[in-house]
């Protein structure tokens, strides 16, 4: 049993290869998904998060899209963020709720 045998081909002349033991992988299923509706689960997840800032808006914007599409197109949060801003300067729009093109009789103008 303590004998070292390496595997050489059914000929005996092939090169030889070890077996190699891993640890067995395990698939906890979807333990890392936040439910993007959940901002305590937000919090606890991007608190233990190591990376830059940058990480974490690149996580926040997933997150928004996993909301967008459970929603029906429109992330609802920022739907509310976009109302509340226009209550709140009186009826401006926020940047990002602008339309990307705008058309008159004379001019169309794109962003």
């Amino acid at each position: 049993m303590k004998d070292y045998k390496p595997y050489r081909g059914e000929n005996g002349n092939e090169d030889f290869w070890e077996r190699v033991y891993d640890v067995p992988q395990v698939n906890i299923g979807n333990a890392n998904v936040v439910d993007p509706f959940d901002n305590r689960a937000f919090v606890n997840k991007t608190g233990g998060m190591k990376g830059k800032y940058g990480d974490l808006l690149d996580y926040s914007s997933e997150l928004s899209d996993r909301r967008a599409a459970l929603a029906g197109g429109e992330d609802p949060l920022k739907r509310k963020y976009f109302d509340e801003y226009k209550k709140k300067t009186n009826g401006k729009k926020h940047l990002k709720d602008m339309p990307k093109k705008i058309e008159t009789k004379n001019a169309t103008i794109e962003f």
